[in-house]
């Protein structure tokens, strides 16, 4: 009986010998915060008031609007935006307020997006139907 005590206890003694609580530094510890910032999207609002034949594009967001670094290397939380009437040519403005000049009667659609320095989008954007009488 006592060699199958001793037995055991040595088994046991084996086996949590081997449980160590020591990180054995195969792996790496990666700050959440940092990996959700860098991968977070800018948000984006827009507003648009009709003047006569005109519609006042208001754009809300927390992107960094950059005149300056417009066209050059990406930089993150920085960029520019992309703006698309009836699906017509692209509109890059760097403002917050744009004035759609001559725009057709009746029902229109504009498209808003969000671009980085060097026309990548960041993959958001919003679409609103307006109407000109």
């Amino acid at each position: 009986m006592k060699n199958i005590t001793r037995s055991l206890i040595i088994f046991l003694l084996l086996l949590l010998a081997g449980c160590s609580t020591h990180s054995s530094g195969d792996f790496e510890v990666i700050d959440e915060t940092d990996s959700a910032t860098a991968e977070s999207k800018p948000e984006l609002n827009i507003k648009i008031k009709i003047v006569q034949n005109e519609a006042i594009l208001f754009v809300d967001t927390d992107l960094l609007i950059s005149k300056v670094n417009y066209g050059k290397e990406r930089k993150a939380g920085e960029g520019h935006i992309h703006v698309y009437v009836n699906n017509g040519e692209k509109q890059a403005i760097t403002s917050f307020r744009y004035i759609l000049k001559e725009v057709k009667p009746g029902k229109n659609v504009v498209r808003v997006s969000l671009h980085n320095n060097d026309h990548t989008p960041y993959g958001v954007y919003e679409v609103q139907e307006f109407y000109i009488d």
